[in-house]
């Protein structure tokens, strides 16, 4: 008996300890039965600059009564309830106090603001289904317009919380979120991380996180309690979203809710009955059940011009005369926004209507829409097996290597190119390079496994050994340069010590761009084969490279030690180069410097004999920024042939920001092949190399199409009596360089829209001088760019609109000039690298609006003319070009 009696004492504390537990974790507030609580209640968001205050910003304030009853409560469960919410006496009007003339509030109701219908609407009822403080469900009339409903969603959020201290994931208007509650006394407070909240609306954002936006939010409600209800909700959340490479470019989002009980009075009975939709439908029949989260708006931009309209209005500044301008980077963002909105037919109609002078930056512009109305527009438009459209086939493919969010479909237009017919080997490679890029980009996304990006890789990967032409080898490797793909790693080793002089260089050029984590042993043990010639002579453009990315792969001693050896039985200029390499890495601060001062110890690496080669070629970087938000670096890398004549010229610009990098552009000028010309004598290794000049360039992270000089000593003849002087160019258009777009559901219900992008339009191009007579050369390198980028954020119900833009533009130039004189030796060679002085523009718009068309607009601006400079080299080019135009140069 007394067993008996233990057992059921037992059973009994238990199930009371589970039942208090699952009380105190999930009771919600309660409702008194024939009460009813008058509350007001207001909804307000601001936008502004990132450091803007609350009086400066922009936006508007909805406010209004209500009245809150207990409708129905499970008389087997007190805390599964109906509650009925009701909204009335509703304004629209300014935030912050603002004269006659610059209220668009002013004179209007928000009868005259929403519609007679839509007032109606939002003065409805709705009925919440609450349980241990949950929503389970909503009920609302049918037909709303979307903007009613997910005001009243924002308001029900405030009626949704637990009592005690915890985590867990709630479903609200902003979607499904986690929320962490603290609870002490009679205040609840509820932190919800908006970066958990997952919603049906996707956004896009540039594939570089340099050129991304970053975005931090925050959200909390603190709630006070009274007889077991709500007494008072306050709830405030701030989104600040920024440009990465210039966090100045940034706007915040504040929006705040605020339910305060004014006072309760007598109210309606609460229904008897079981069931919840026995007790809807007794109240109204109409009711229909709602989801929590917010629903999608489409807003239509009433009065905006049609596509047609505003080419018409912008097609002057797309004529080569204005594209160096940001006016012109400026009207491409804004054609490329009304592209977004525009069908295939019109798009159509404005390609086939354009004269032939703005056509390619028109193809850049559609290209970079992105969208699939674009796409099909322009694949019907260009005719890949015309011969006369190959500039605007080499737009197209450029703006899709450029594509700050490319999809399958993208890929798969350039594979059916691809497999048709083209009329140019040009724009073959051209096709074959992009795809790479579009792979590469796809699987940064996370799709690698897509059906195109597979065939796609497999096209690539298998192409190099599938044929014995050497120009088609080189366009599959430069395609594998574009991919970075792991699985591609051993065979661009393989090519980098196989394959001829070109073929080599380009491999291990592919093989530089990858994580070090991907350079494996194997890969270093053929590196250092290469470079010291063990199974074959290599040209030193081949070599110099393998010993470029030894020293960037975390090298080991006896690497280093092997390289810095080397030095004094190498070729006079790559002696030199190997020297002024050694010294950049220690100049610089390398990773590999920790290791190079290591090996300098032992004085037979490092000594005098070793360390005092003479030459021209040389190895240099050099920081072009430095700042808090982004750092960008150069490095100019120029190898000479013994004779004097220029064998590489490599410029290149790094952009770092956010932990990651961006390889922001790469000029590369080779000449090979033109010793007989002084009736000099080439290089080991380099006897029978043919004539050869040309440029290659990298932008953005994208090897595009090498460009050729001249090939064969026939051609070399011939461009020289006929050269004009001018430089050759190597990329010319409009690219859309930042491209964010994003929907931010605010938990009072409203909307928030952000859309960063950043225009550029650019102008690189190369040449090379060479006369024989006054035995001097010249190479030149000349960029040339004007950049916008706007930052919009927008809050759109429809009715009021309210938005702040920030932006930025610029033009600059930054030239690179090499001059050699080589009628002695060592011959001289003077290295320039000049930035003009440049205009730098900075915005703040800050706009409201109501349907009716009544506007506030405000504008501000700032002003600057940033210097010009030439940047630091090393001291031995500054010494040389004293020597150069002391000289005076015949040119």
């Amino acid at each position: 008996m007394l067993r008996l009696n233990l057992i059921f004492i037992c059973i009994f504390f238990t199930q009371f300890s589970a039942a208090a537990k699952v009380s105190d974790q999930t009771a919600g507030p309660r409702l008194n039965n024939g009460k009813l609580y008058k509350y007001s209640y207001s909804a307000e968001v601001l936008l502004d600059r990132a450091k803007g205050t609350a009086e400066e910003s922009t936006g508007y304030r909805i406010s209004t009564s209500v009245n809150v009853n207990l409708v129905w409560r499970n008389p087997s469960n007190e805390d599964e309830q109906l509650i009925k919410i009701l909204m009335s006496d509703v304004k629209i009007e300014n935030v912050n106090k603002r004269d006659d003339k610059r209220n668009i509030f002013l004179g209007s109701s928000a009868k005259s603001i929403l519609g007679k219908d839509n007032l109606a609407a939002l003065e409805k009822p709705l009925i919440l289904h609450l349980n241990f403080g949950k929503v389970k469900s909503l009920y609302s009339c049918q037909k709303e317009h979307a903007v009613i409903t997910n005001i009243k969603r924002g308001l029900v959020s405030l009626f949704q919380l637990q009592l005690s201290s915890g985590r867990g994931e709630e479903m609200d208007v902003s979607g499904k979120c986690k929320v962490n509650y603290q609870s002490r006394q009679n205040q609840v407070t509820r932190i919800k991380e908006l970066d958990s909240c997952k919603t049906a609306d996707t956004g896009f954002t540039s594939h570089s996180k340099v050129l991304g936006v970053s975005s931090k939010s925050t959200s909390a409600t603190v709630f006070t309690l009274e007889e077991g209800f709500i007494k008072s909700a306050h709830s405030e959340e701030n989104h600040l979203l920024s440009l990465n490479v210039r966090q100045a470019i940034a706007a915040k989002i504040v929006s705040k809710q605020m339910l305060q009980l004014v006072k309760i009075e007598a109210g309606p009975k609460e229904t008897a009955g079981k069931e919840v939709k026995s007790i809807i439908k007794t109240l109204d029949p109409k009711y229909v059940s709602i989801p929590l989260a917010a629903e999608t708006v489409k807003s239509e931009c009433k009065g905006c011009p049609t596509l047609w309209e505003h080419w018409q209005s912008v097609s002057k500044e797309f004529e080569p005369k204005s594209l160096s301008n940001s006016t012109a980077a400026r009207k491409f963002l804004s054609l490329i926004r009304t592209m977004r909105k525009a069908r295939k037919e019109e798009i159509l109609q404005v390609l086939r209507s354009a004269s032939s002078s703005v056509l390619p930056p028109l193809v850049d512009a559609v290209t970079s829409t992105q969208t699939s109305a674009s796409l099909e527009a322009i694949l019907e438009f260009l005719d890949f097996s015309d011969e006369e459209g190959l500039v605007l086939q080499e737009r197209f493919l450029y703006a899709c290597g450029f594509a700050s969010h490319p999809n399958e479909e993208m890929l798969k237009a350039l594979m059916g190119i691809q497999n048709g017919k083209i009329s140019s080997n040009d724009i073959k490679e051209s096709v074959v390079i992009i795809m790479g890029a579009l792979v590469r980009k796809l699987c940064q996304k996370g799709g690698c496994e897509l059906p195109a990006v597979v065939e796609t890789k497999k096209l690539i990967l298998e192409g190099p050994d599938s044929t014995e032409v050497e120009s088609e080898i080189k366009m599959y490797l430069l395609a594998l340069k574009n991919a970075l793909l792991p699985e591609a790693v051993p065979l661009l080793t393989k090519y980098s010590e196989s394959g001829s002089g070109p073929i080599s260089s380009i491999s291990i050029a592919a093989l530089q761009k990858y994580d070090v984590s991907l350079i494996t042993e194997e890969v270093k043990k053929t590196l250092n084969r290469i470079y010291h010639q063990n199974h074959r002579v290599h040209e030193k453009t081949v070599r110099t490279a393998a010993a470029d990315l030894i020293f960037s792969s975390n090298p080991t001693y006896m690497e280093v030690k092997n390289l810095m050896l080397s030095i004094g039985s190498l070729p006079h200029e790559m002696n030199k180069y190997m020297l002024s390499k050694v010294q950049d890495i220690l100049h610089f601060e390398m990773p590999a410097s920790k290791v190079v001062r290591q090996v300098m110890r032992d004085m037979i690496a490092y000594n005098y004999d070793r360390f005092s080669k003479v030459g021209s070629s040389s190895a240099f970087s050099g920081y072009i920024t430095r700042d808090p938000d982004t750092t960008s670096t150069y490095s100019l890398d120029i190898l000479y042939s013994g004779s004097g004549i220029l064998r590489r010229s490599n410029m290149d610009i790094m952009t770092f920001s956010k932990d990651t990098q961006l390889h922001a552009s790469q000029v590369v000028i080779e000449a090979q092949g033109l010793e007989s010309l002084i009736a000099a004598t080439a290089d080991e290794g380099e006897e029978d190399l043919e004539s050869f000049s040309g440029m290659s360039a990298v932008l953005f992270d994208v090897q595009l199409r090498p460009v050729t000089f001249f090939k064969g000593y026939s051609d070399l003849m011939s461009k020289m009596f006929t050269a004009t002087g001018e430089p050759i160019n190597v990329v010319k258009g409009l690219i859309l360089l930042v491209d964010h777009s994003q929907v931010i559901q605010l938990q009072s219900g409203l909307r928030a829209s952000a859309e960063f992008q950043g225009g550029l339009a650019i102008d690189i191009s190369g040449g090379m001088e060479f006369s024989l007579w006054y035995r001097e050369s010249k190479t030149s390198v000349n960029n040339k760019g004007a950049m916008v980028v706007t930052g919009n954020v927008t809050v759109d119900m429809d009715f009021v609109r309210a938005g702040v833009e920030v932006s930025f533009e610029t033009e600059a130039a930054l030239d690179f000039i090499t001059t050699v004189k080589f009628s002695e030796y060592p011959f001289l060679v003077c290295m320039q690298m000049e930035k003009a002085q440049f205009p730098f523009r900075q915005f703040l718009t800050k706009y409201e609006s109501l349907a009716s068309g009544k506007h506030y607009i405000s504008r501000k601006g700032r002003r600057e003319i940033v210097p010009g400079s030439e940047f630091p080299l090393h001291q031995e080019n500054s010494n040389m070009c004293k020597k150069v135009f002391s000289e005076g140069s015949d040119w």
